[in-house]
């Protein structure tokens, strides 16, 4: 899968400019029509090959915003990925 942006996001760009593949996109074109950022789980490649961690949680501002999503199969999945809903940056 992908990582899944949550409704805690306050629309900084901060992932936006992270990410490697261009995965992730604004408010304005998230085709849930919620008013935060999505990440698209055929784009995303949870930073394997580029990041030893998802860039984009590592510039969120906000805690928990950023979480794991669930993983499908033929997708590529980050060798330290926590469970599904689990904040990609641990403390």
């Amino acid at each position: 899968m992908a990582v899944k942006i949550l409704d805690t996001c306050i629309n900084c760009a901060a992932c936006i400019d992270e990410c490697p593949t261009e995965a992730i996109v604004d408010e304005d074109d998230n085709p849930t029509g919620e008013e935060i950022y999505y990440v698209y789980e055929d784009k995303c490649v949870e930073c394997v090959g580029h990041f030893d961690t998802p860039a984009c949680a590592e510039a969120c501002p906000t805690e928990e915003c950023i979480v794991w999503g669930e993983p499908k199969e033929g997708m590529t999945l980050h060798p330290d990925r926590g469970e599904a809903g689990s904040d990609v940056v641990e403390d």
